[in-house]
Parts: C-alpha cells; sequence; structure tokens
C-alpha cells in the first residue's frame, strides 16, 4: 500500500506540469471529476479547490499541440450547454482553450528565456444565452526552464599582457561568462571555468575566471607572445552540460633584466685630417635585447679625450665619434680610447649581480689630406704713417705648406679689397708696400684680404687661404688748423675801443699724442682790430679804436694766423670778415646795409629798378613777336610752273591745307646755288653747330639714280655731320617693280590723259594740288 502511493506520487510530480488544477473561485469542480456519495459531482467550499498556476516545460518539440491543463465548473452537466472563454496573455494565439471540455493547450514551443509566465482569465457562458455562469477568474501560467543555453563570453578574444619574470600566482587577467538559463532553477546557470590551452605557464580560477601565471622566470627575449583558451561550462561542470570557449592572448612586457653588451670588444675608425669639428668620423653600437626605455643606452669615453667626444643617437642607440679639435695627419697620426656603455634606466630587482655596463676599444686613424696653406696669424695688424712714400715697406705676412711636402706658396692680394690699388705685395715673401702716398684724413684704416696660393705641378685645383691683414695709418701732423665754423661777425659804428665783438676757435684734423694747441695772431699794426689769445684754443677779437663808420668802410677783412704745437708746426691764416653795423644804444644790431646815396644825374634805386622792368618787358614783346613770325609757313620754291618734271610737294601733318606745306622741286636738287647757305633742322636744338658744306654740282645730263647715290656717298663720309639722329632716305625705285613707277613722267603722253577734277572735292587741304594740275593747258607738252 505504501509502495503505491510512493509510485502516485512519482507519476504526480512527473506529469505536474501537464495536469489541468482546478482553480475555480465558485462552483467549479475538482480536476479529476470526483463523485459525491449521492452520485453527483462533489460541491466543495468556493475556494476549496483554488489553484493560480499551472507548470509547463519550455522548450516542447512534439508537432501536437500541448497540453497544458484542464478548466472545469461545477455548472458543467456534461450536456454542452456550458462554453469556456479564454483571455489574457497569449490566449487565442499561444494558448486555446477548447470551449465544451475546457481543455487548455499551446500552440507553439516556448521559450522561457523569451518570457517566463504568462497571465490568463477563463470565463464560463452559458451557450445558449452567452449568460455568465461563473465570475471572471485569473491564473498563471509559469514556464519551467531546461538547460537549453550554453554559456557565452563577451568576446571572442581578450588581450592582456604581465611582466617578464612575475612571481607564480600573479594575476593577468579576468574573463567571465553569462548563461541564459535561470539560475535560481536548479544548476543550468551554474558555470566552471578551466584552462584547455596555455598550460603549464597559466592557470585559471574555476569559480571567477581570473587567469593568473603558473611558471616562474618566464622571460620575454624566450617567448613574448602566448595564447591561452579558458572554457566556462554550465551543470557546475558536469557531465551533459553545455559549454562555452574564448581566448585570451597574453603578452609578456619588457623589464630590464638584460644589460647591454658589445658584440664586438675593438672598433676601427679612420678619419682624414681636414674633418671639421663637430663632424661624425665612426659609430658603434652595443647590443641589449631589452626594448623601448629598458634598451636605451649611454656611451662614454673613459677617462675624457681632448680631440675625441662619443654622443648617443637617441634614435638608433649608437654611439657616434665626433671631433673636439683639428686633426693633423702631421703632428699624430693614431689615437686609442676606451667607451663604456650603460643603461640609462635600471630595475632595482635585477641588478644585483649583474654589471649593466660594458666596454670596448676605439682605435682611430689619421689619414692625410692636400691641405691649404696656413698663415703665421690671422688676422693681421700691420701700422704705418701717412707720410710714407709709395713703395715703402709696410709689413709682412707669412704662411707655410702644412703638408709633408711643403709645397711653396705663392702671395697676392684680393683686389675687391683694394680697389684702389694702394698696396702690393711680393708673391714670394709676402713683403706688403704702398702703391700710393697714404692720408690718414681721408682713411684711417686699410682692411685687404691677403691669397696664399700652393705651388702644385699636379693637374688638381690649387689650394688657398685668404687671411684679412688690418692697416693701421698712423697720424702725422700735415694738416694746418683752421676756423671751427664760419662767423657772422659785426662792429657797431659807436662802438668803443677795447670792446669784444667776437670769440673764435679752431679745428685740426690731425690727431696729436698730446692733445691741440693753438696760438691765434693778427698783425700788429691792425688800426682797427687786435686779438687777445685766451690758451685754451679760442681768441677774443677786440677793436683797437672807436668810430667806425659805414659810409667811409661798411666790411673789414681781418687775416688771423692760427698755429699748433705740433712738429713740424703747422700754420693757417683765417679772414674774418666784420661789418660795420648801425646798433642801438645797448649794442644790438639794427642794419648792416650801407647807407643809399643819390646818383649824380639824379636816378634813385627805385627809378633803376622801374626801368629794369620796362626793359625786360620789351624784351618779352620782341621774343613773342619772333615766335610768332616763325609760325609762318614759306610759299614752296618752284622756279618754273612750266618745268617737265615732278614738283615734290611735303606735308608736315595730314590736312594741313595750302598754308601748310612746303615745296621744292628737282630743280631746286639740281642747282645746289639757290639753295640756303647754312639751313639746319628745325625739329630739334643740335648740341653744336657745324659750317655749311657745299656740295658739288651735278650735271645736267646726270641720272637720277647716279645723283642720289651721290648724295648718299657724301652724307655718308661728311666728317661735319651731326651727332644728332638724323633719318635721309635714298633711294631707286628701279625697274621690275611690282608697285610700278610711282612718276607722272611715264603715265601718260600727255597731262589730257589724266582727269584731276577730283581734287576739288577733297577740300580746302588739296586746293594748291588742285591748282596745279587742273589749271595747266591742255595742249601743254609732257
Amino acid at each position: 500500500m505504501i509502495t503505491n502511493q510512493v509510485l502516485l506520487l512519482l507519476m504526480l510530480s512527473i506529469l505536474w506540469p501537464t495536469i489541468a488544477l482546478p482553480f475555480a473561485p465558485g462552483n467549479i469542480g475538482n480536476l479529476f471529476g470526483m463523485p459525491e456519495s449521492d452520485g453527483k459531482i462533489l460541491q466543495r467550499s468556493k475556494r476549496g479547490w483554488m489553484w493560480n498556476q499551472f507548470f509547463l516545460l519550455e522548450e516542447y518539440t512534439g508537432n501536437d499541440h500541448q497540453y497544458v491543463g484542464k478548466l472545469h465548473s461545477n455548472m458543467d452537466k456534461g450536456d454542452g450547454n456550458v462554453k469556456y472563454i479564454l483571455t489574457g496573455d497569449g490566449a487565442g494565439t499561444l494558448f486555446l482553450i477548447d470551449e465544451k471540455s475546457g481543455d487548455i493547450h499551446a500552440t507553439k514551443r516556448l521559450d522561457r528565456e523569451e518570457k517566463a509566465m504568462y497571465t490568463l482569465h477563463a470565463k464560463v457562458l452559458d451557450r445558449n444565452t452567452n449568460a455568465e455562469l461563473e465570475p471572471d477568474t485569473e491564473f498563471n501560467i509559469k514556464i519551467h526552464d531546461i538547460n537549453d543555453n550554453a554559456p557565452k563570453f563577451a568576446k571572442e578574444i581578450y588581450f592582456a599582457s604581465v611582466p617578464e619574470m612575475s612571481e607564480v600566482g600573479t594575476s593577468v587577467a579576468t574573463v567571465t561568462a553569462t548563461d541564459a538559463d535561470d539560475q535560481t532553477y536548479g544548476n543550468s546557470a551554474k558555470l566552471v571555468y578551466s584552462i584547455l590551452q596555455g598550460q603549464p605557464y597559466f592557470s585559471v580560477d574555476s569559480e571567477n575566471g581570473t587567469i593568473k601565471t603558473a611558471l616562474p622566470g618566464m622571460d620575454r627575449e624566450v617567448k613574448e607572445n602566448y595564447q591561452v583558451v579558458i572554457q566556462a561550462k554550465d551543470m557546475a561542470g558536469q557531465m551533459g552540460g553545455l559549454s562555452g570557449t574564448t581566448t585570451v592572448s597574453i603578452t609578456l612586457s619588457d623589464v630590464n633584466d638584460s644589460p647591454p653588451r658589445f658584440a664586438n670588444h675593438s672598433f676601427r675608425v679612420t678619419a682624414v685630417e681636414s674633418t671639421v669639428i663637430g663632424a661624425a668620423i665612426g659609430r658603434i653600437k652595443a647590443d641589449d635585447p631589452d626594448v623601448g626605455r629598458n634598451a636605451e643606452m649611454e656611451y662614454t669615453i673613459v677617462g675624457g679625450h681632448d680631440i675625441f667626444n662619443i654622443i648617443t643617437d637617441q634614435i638608433t642607440q649608437e654611439g657616434v665619434i665626433i671631433i673636439k679639435k683639428p686633426l693633423d695627419y702631421e703632428t699624430k697620426r693614431d689615437y686609442e680610447f676606451r667607451v663604456e656603455v650603460k643603461n640609462t634606466y635600471l630595475d632595482a630587482r635585477f641588478i644585483h649581480g649583474l654589471q649593466f655596463k660594458d666596454y670596448a676599444t676605439v682605435k682611430v686613424t689619421v689619414e692625410d689630406v692636400d691641405e691649404p696653406p696656413v698663415f703665421t696669424r690671422n688676422p693681421y695688424i700691420i701700422e704705418v704713417h701717412e707720410d710714407t712714400a709709395a713703395g715703402s715697406f709696410v709689413g709682412v705676412v707669412s704662411a707655410r705648406d702644412p703638408d709633408a711636402d711643403n709645397k711653396p706658396v705663392k702671395y697676392s692680394i684680393d683686389r675687391h679689397t683694394d680697389l684702389e690699388r694702394l698696396f702690393n705685395i711680393d708673391s714670394v715673401n709676402g713683403t706688403i708696400t704702398t702703391l700710393k702716398a697714404l692720408d690718414r684724413e681721408t682713411s684711417k684704416w686699410h682692411n685687404i684680404s691677403v691669397v696664399a696660393t700652393e705651388i702644385s705641378n699636379c693637374y688638381n685645383p690649387r689650394q688657398t687661404t685668404r687671411v684679412p691683414v688690418f692697416i693701421k695709418v698712423l697720424d702725422v701732423n700735415d694738416n694746418a688748423p683752421e676756423f671751427a665754423m664760419s662767423y657772422d661777425t659785426f662792429v657797431c659804428e659807436n662802438v668803443k675801443a677795447g670792446q669784444l665783438i667776437q670769440t673764435i676757435s679752431a679745428v685740426d684734423t690731425d690727431e696729436p699724442l698730446v692733445g691741440h694747441k693753438f696760438v691765434f695772431s693778427i698783425s700788429p699794426t691792425n688800426p682797427n682790430f687786435t686779438i687777445d689769445d685766451r690758451e685754451d684754443n679760442t681768441a677774443n677779437i677786440l677793436t683797437r679804436r672807436g668810430g667806425f663808420s659805414r659810409r667811409e668802410m661798411s666790411m673789414y677783412l681781418l687775416p688771423v694766423v692760427i698755429s699748433d704745437n705740433d712738429y713740424p708746426i703747422q700754420s693757417s691764416t683765417s679772414t674774418l670778415i666784420v661789418r660795420v653795423c648801425a646798433c642801438d644804444s645797448r649794442g644790438n644790431m639794427q642794419s648792416c646795409n650801407p647807407e643809399v646815396l643819390p646818383f649824380s644825374d639824379g636816378l634813385t634805386t627805385g627809378a633803376l629798378v622801374a626801368i629794369l622792368l620796362c626793359v625786360i618787358i620789351l624784351l618779352m614783346i620782341v621774343v613773342l613777336f619772333a615766335a610768332l613770325r616763325r609760325q609762318r609757313k614759306k610759299e614752296p620754291l618752284i622756279i618754273s610752273k612750266e618745268d617737265v618734271r615732278d614738283n615734290v610737294v611735303s606735308y608736315n601733318d595730314e590736312g594741313g591745307g595750302e598754308e601748310d606745306t612746303q615745296a621744292f622741286d628737282i630743280g631746286t636738287l639740281r642747282n645746289p646755288e639757290v639753295m640756303d647757305a647754312n639751313k639746319l633742322r628745325r625739329d630739334i636744338i643740335p648740341e653744336m653747330l657745324f659750317p655749311f658744306r657745299r656740295t658739288s654740282p651735278i650735271k645736267d645730263n646726270t641720272d637720277v639714280r647716279d645723283f642720289i647715290n651721290g648724295r648718299l656717298q657724301e652724307n655718308d663720309s661728311d666728317p661735319t655731320a651731326p651727332p644728332y639722329d638724323s633719318l635721309a632716305t635714298y633711294a631707286y625705285e628701279g625697274t621690275g617693280s611690282l608697285a610700278e613707277s610711282l612718276s607722272s613722267l611715264e603715265s601718260a603722253a600727255t597731262e589730257g590723259d589724266q582727269e584731276y577734277d577730283y581734287l576739288t572735292n577733297w577740300g580746302p587741304q588739296f586746293k594748291k594740288l588742285a591748282e596745279m594740275y587742273i589749271g595747266k593747258s591742255p595742249d601743254r607738252e609732257t
């Protein structure tokens, strides 16, 4: 009996999700239709069979509708008059109810991860009248979870790093997975982490997914990157559970655990002796397997060096050897020194027992080059007196070839620095001499450049060196003192004897070592003025008498002798102009003009000015009249109107008319005697005038071509031709011209063959032409 009860309970527990539990709040009966003792359905209290939820397994995979449960009302007598109605979440779509029997079915597979519980409402109606037999009752359908979701990581690949040489158990990274199953029901969402790849270097915490180092002394220089695969499995890791994996890429970061080391402890460098100071002559390098800051190195020369220095190239971490002082192959050819290299950043964890430095020996060999000459001094400063005559000695410069060959040197002066050619230099011994006398007052210093050139027999370009030579011109007392300025001195007519009228001073362009000392003096027999030397390079001019008069003398010229005290003594005479002026009682000047005296003929200054103005006006009128006369044009010169030859008419501008012509004919050219004696160009003014040169006469039977060629030859060979440009065109049209002859000599047998009446329609500008051609007799011979 007990066994049967146990089996019944097991069956109920298995079938529980598919059992329709009675939930009638009113008179709905039990699910199994338990009969009463009198044959009727057992009536219970209103809440005696109240059930508010059903349980349903998710992921149902059957083809038919899944049975959920059954609703039954006490009002249902089984005669088909009761109708069950279902409303709420998924009613009619996910859940269907049989109106007659009250059976509830699910139409498709349900997923708890989408929705875990549905709330529905049930009604019992009379099929015929649709009257409510039972009140609306609410109940829930809860979806029971099954293990249908595998754990998932947020990323497929994780990246992490850990310092090399880390201790065992050092945390690297933590990776976690999530499971969509219900964590409150069973072990479907309980995860366990394990490592599938990456052992024995790393391990993982099974509960939280923390990855840790598992092997001591992992060296980045041996292996830098590791791929670790982590698995997360649900059902607490039991068999049958679902799992997911991810990959963690772990990189060992560098620490300074490796000292720098030279692969070769001896280096040889070659440098030419002409290498400039600061230039690099070679590089050396030490190896450090570390990276980044841990591989930074510093190179130094042990004990330092006078000629060489070494610096570190921060990009390549190489030691660069540079020159501190010039190299000289003739002085020393080989050098040797020791170089130390060490890390700039040290890690205190690894400095014990290790030397983070290394040493190497560097040998430098100097190679010989053809060097330019070297002067014994640079620059040269030479002093010479300004009175030195041309060809005098100034100084000597010296240079030598520093090479072992010691080739001879030639000297020269760069003439761009001595444009006045004041100096010369001996090309063999470098002696500088003067070519001209020097004047300190013109230039106190002369800066020239001397070039020393190595004389070589080979084809290679010669070596040259330049040196500046500063020549200072020393002063010699060769200039006399003179007035410091121009003085405007006057004396009053009413002045008294011994009165000061002017204080004078002097200047001297010379510069004596002890300073200037000037002495002033005038003629002791001067009756009008005297001088008082103040012995401070100034002097006072005093009156010797009183009572000066402008009528007697309006101006006095006072010679003043000024001397210096240098050797040789130089002196000069400067003239002081003293005007006689009218002054007031206090000595203030009022007027210095001489009094105007009447002329003997009675004319005053005003009358003379008026006469002068009248003369100027008359001259202007004459010039204006002459200019107007020049504007008139002369009549053309025609010897004979009946001349059978052409008349040449010249027009200065188009449309000038009859009055704007200047004509001449062939007759004038053939008879030079009728030409003006000297007819000059009127368009420009020549710089100088030449006498008229008469041309040779032309014979009557001379051809026009010969005439033109003769005139052309005469003008080309004329020595008196003016220097200004003058255009003279001579040409002979010749025969065979496309334009044919422009002359009327061959155009017709008679002038009657041509009609010139149209010239009268051309306007007054062509009136003269019309008269020349239309007015002729028709029977005139051509």
